[in-house]
């Protein structure tokens, strides 16, 4: 079990190596969390991600003869290019298993640092299994992702920093996934400032330490899709369980819904573009999982990767205008003759609602003939915005569906 003098020596071996990230306070989410709020942003990393500072602590203890051989890992995207890079850097060939399903993102950057991608299964778990078998095969060293005493340690110097920055901190919030960001900060935190909680958050689909806490062996979960694929792990390390269970205070988890809303808020609020792992710890605050907080407490949260699909932000984006009345669908019926569509615009301009998409449907919409439907979406201020086209468009006397 790693102990704060080897994250300390971490420290040292991989400064200048690795990024020295900011923890910036956010007054914004500050008074929307009712804490004193500070925002580590690993994902400022020159690969996107905390995974970076395991990795090269890593490689750099790699000796001659290991690094000649070469190295395989298993990834879902930020630990495959965190290796890819630094091996690129020692002169080490990489071979890097990743999930079918990983974001092209990832892939396309992990490849561009020079490694050989292979893409296998359906989760992080089963290309993980296959890493194993081709390391065995080739007689390549493997990294593992978060179960190894030497990456652990790197990952705790996320901590270390935090300290520094925040020698008033009441609380720092990780996210969870197979544990190595946690393990390795939760040493760290705990034996410098006892008094500060360690707190930690999971994906609901994948409480896979919250669970293996619980039970005498780490369960494999079933797992599920989730947003945060960065942590979609079903069995946690060995080694992390145990660091977990004598330092972390507390896990808690987290839903879909809520983890994309904080992904949008740190856009629109913070202008920081966060993966659905790296914002779990927001949603956790802003949905007051964790109840022994106190008002106003010192807390930071680490930001832990910012490698997310552009697709994926789109979608998020356009969830979380319908969820907060920026964008509505309202379908009208309208006899099917000229000059009816002009009629229509126009009682939606003098609302100063913004027409982004119409169309119109005869053939499938089960109007009467002679009728047809047209679907409107339209940009609007919140849901009193929406309440006044409808009320527009009563008065109007048209027949309509809000959706």
């Amino acid at each position: 079990m790693i102990r704060l003098a080897d994250i300390v020596a971490a420290q040292s071996r991989i400064a200048g190596k690795v990024r020295r990230t900011p923890c910036v306070e956010s007054p914004a989410l500050s008074e929307l969390t009712g804490t004193r709020l500070l925002l580590k942003l690993e994902n400022l990393q020159f690969t996107g991600s905390f995974k970076e500072r395991g990795a090269c602590n890593r490689l750099e203890l790699l000796s001659t003869e290991e690094r000649a051989r070469g190295v395989v890992t298993a990834s879902a995207g930020n630990h495959a290019q965190a290796v890819a890079r630094h091996g690129a850097r020692l002169g080490i060939a990489v071979t890097v298993v990743m999930p079918e399903a990983t974001p092209l993102i990832k892939v396309t950057a992990t490849r561009r640092f020079g490694a050989t991608v292979i893409l296998n299964g359906t989760s992080y778990d089963e290309a993980a299994e296959h890493a194993a078998r081709i390391g065995a095969e080739r007689n390549l060293v493997y990294v593992h992702p978060f179960d190894d005493d030497l990456v652990i340690a790197g990952q705790g110097t996320v901590g270390l920093e935090v300290l520094a920055d925040a020698p008033e901190l009441d609380a720092i919030i990780l996210p969870v996934g197979g544990g190595g960001l946690i393990a390795g900060v939760a040493c760290a935190v705990k034996e410098t400032r006892s008094d500060v909680r360690v707190l930690g958050v999971e994906a609901r689909r994948f409480p896979s330490m919250k669970y293996a806490l619980d039970s005498m062996a780490p369960p494999s979960l079933p797992g599920g899709k989730t947003i945060a694929d960065g942590i979609a792990v079903r069995r946690v390390g060995e080694r992390t369980r145990e660091l977990v269970r004598k330092y972390v205070d507390e896990i808690v988890l987290v839903d879909e819904a809520e983890i994309a809303q904080a992904v949008l808020l740190l856009l629109e609020r913070e202008k920081t573009v966060v993966e659905g792992a790296g914002a779990v710890g927001i949603a956790a605050l802003l949905h007051h999982r964790f109840e022994s907080l106190p008002p106003n407490a010192r807390v930071a949260v680490v930001l832990s990767g910012g490698n997310i699909d552009v697709n994926l932000v789109s979608r998020i984006i356009e969830h979380g205008l319908v969820k907060t009345g920026r964008l509505a669908r309202i379908v009208v019926t309208v006899p099917d003759i000229a000059g009816v569509l002009a009629q229509l615009t126009r009682v939606i301009a003098s609302t100063r609602a913004n027409v982004l998409e119409l169309n119109h449907d005869r053939a499938f919409s089960g109007a009467e003939l002679g009728e047809t439907l047209i679907e409107l979406v339209l940009e609007t201020h919140g849901f009193e915005h929406i309440d006044a086209v409808c009320a527009a468009l009563e008065r109007a006397g048209y027949r309509f569906e809000r959706k």
